[in-house]
């Protein structure tokens, strides 16, 4: 398990899915190297250089907070079941709500689909807040979700952080 990124007066709490190998490994959040989550970050300009995943502890300098939706590590996150995403989106909702985050920002349509059962739910904002937050639903930065460029990860989290 990895511990959350909290910090006090959260702009933006990023929610990956679950923890892969190598974050579990070495307790830090999108550690695998060709995971896009740390450059889109970059990229997009919500930290002013590149940070490696062991500067995790950073981000609530900056207004940033990192959390998974399901803490069980795994090598994908299709090994996760239906179950673990709804208690998974259960407690992400308790979290939410006690760190006060003004956008909760999910790192992949599936998991959110499936954790709060919105079947619809597509990127972008989101109609509906969690916990008093404002939700955006962004892609995967997953190096498997092969259907997103890191580009065009870090295009979706410019439009979250114009938002801010």
């Amino acid at each position: 398990m990895i511990d959350d990124v909290l910090g006090p007066g959260l702009k933006v709490l990023f929610c990956g899915i679950n923890p892969g190998l190598m974050s579990e490994a070495t307790g830090h959040h999108f550690a695998r190297p060709g995971n896009r989550f740390w450059p889109a970050l970059h990229l997009s300009g919500f930290t002013p250089r590149l940070l490696a995943p062991a500067e995790q502890h950073l981000l609530p300098s900056l207004g940033l907070g990192v959390t998974n939706v399901v803490a069980r590590a795994s090598a994908k996150a299709s090994e996760l079941s239906r179950e673990e995403l709804l208690e998974g989106g259960r407690r992400l909702a308790g979290l939410v709500t006690e760190a006060a985050p003004q956008v909760l920002a999910v790192l992949g349509v599936s998991a959110f689909r499936t954790a709060f059962a919105q079947p619809k739910a597509a990127i972008g904002p989101q109609p509906e807040p969690l916990g008093g937050a404002r939700v955006w639903i962004l892609p995967n930065p997953s190096g498997l979700n092969a259907h997103w460029t890191l580009e065009g990860i870090a295009a979706e989290l410019g439009r979250l952080r114009a938002t801010l």
